[in-house]
């Protein structure tokens, strides 16, 4: 059987209209925006509004990154959907997302990971492509994590943010090592720390949907050192030299943890992406908002080597290694 690849044929984002500002921020909570700014780089979130629910953003993501892609609906036939804030316990926000977009062939499911969410849907993916079960696939990373926030928190509701990414995938036969597509992924989880980050509901344990919960000291320690394990083990696997990657699409969490990282690293800070200023933590959808962001504003260009990362509650980690 010929060798197949996934090349990212298209990116799309989309951010709800409200934005709420630090200076909003301050008058729920005591906080102050240089407080946030200097703790987590954040000037502002985007809020989903009234009725807006997770597969609106994704559609409107979605739709974009078809069009970026040049591509029809009925090319799709796969749809994986990173989220941890579904529209309904089920079905899964991806089949409505297949609805709303008209699809009516293939397969679409939901992924859990939360934030890493997008860095796992991307791996299955490229695992259906790889195995011939899907030549077309959209993967999506949506969330509106403003409606799992304690606004009485101000630890954690500072930081979060509702958004959606979306990129499609395109099958095609592989012809060299320079190949244009997602070269390797390395996929990591270790349930003992699920009480560092969690959200302290859910239909079997409370029958409601809970807040979410951060010890946030403890979860910085573990995702500068869990995300730069996940940089080095996927580079290695490779055959690449961290110096030769030209960008490096984190995670939008922190901008202390994107230092953080970097430094760990000796990564040049000029090659980070980082729009967590923008749009706080938006968990599964951040890193390819990051992407679209940094493909449309002309930073990243056809033939750069991109390493994708990310951590989140579980914990969850893992990267993702892709030829643009």
């Amino acid at each position: 059987m010929t060798e197949r690849i996934s090349r990212i044929a298209g990116v799309g984002s989309y951010l709800p209209a409200r934005i709420l500002t630090n200076a909003e921020m301050s008058s729920m909570v005591d906080t102050s925006d240089e407080w946030i700014r200097e703790r987590t780089g954040i000037r502002q979130r985007h809020i989903a509004g009234e009725g807006e629910t997770t597969s609106d953003l994704a559609e409107a993501a979605s739709r974009k990154a078809l069009e970026h892609a040049g591509l029809d609906v009925a090319d799709i036939d796969l749809i994986v959907m990173a989220t941890t804030t579904p529209d309904f316990t089920f079905p899964s926000t991806a089949t409505v997302l297949q609805a709303r977009l008209g699809i009516t062939q293939g397969a679409a499911f939901d992924v859990q990971a939360v934030c890493t969410g997008f860095v796992y849907a991307m791996s299955i993916a490229d695992n259906f492509i790889a195995r011939g079960q899907a030549n077309k696939a959209l993967v999506v990373g949506a969330e509106t994590m403003s409606r799992i926030v304690d606004w009485t928190d101000r630890t954690t509701c500072v930081l979060f943010g509702d958004g959606a990414g979306a990129v499609v995938l395109s099958g095609e036969e592989k012809t060299g090592a320079d190949d244009a597509g997602v070269m390797a992924s390395y996929l990591r989880s270790d349930g003992r720390y699920k009480d560092l980050l969690h959200v302290d509901g859910g239909p079997s344990a409370t029958q409601s949907v809970g807040h979410l919960r951060m010890v946030g000291n403890q979860v910085f320690r573990h995702a500068v050192t869990n995300i730069a394990e996940s940089m080095t083990t996927i580079a290695g696997r490779a055959g690449v030299d961290i110096a030769d990657v030209d960008w490096f699409v984190p995670h939008q969490a922190n901008q202390r943890i994107l230092e953080g990282v970097a430094r760990k690293l000796s990564i040049p800070t000029e090659k980070v992406i980082s729009t967590v200023a923008d749009h706080g933590n938006t968990s599964a959808a951040s890193v390819p908002l990051a992407l679209d962001r940094a493909i449309q504003d002309g930073r990243i260009k056809r033939g750069d080597l991109l390493l994708m990362e990310a951590l989140g509650g579980g914990f969850t980690w893992g990267a993702a290694l892709a030829r643009y």
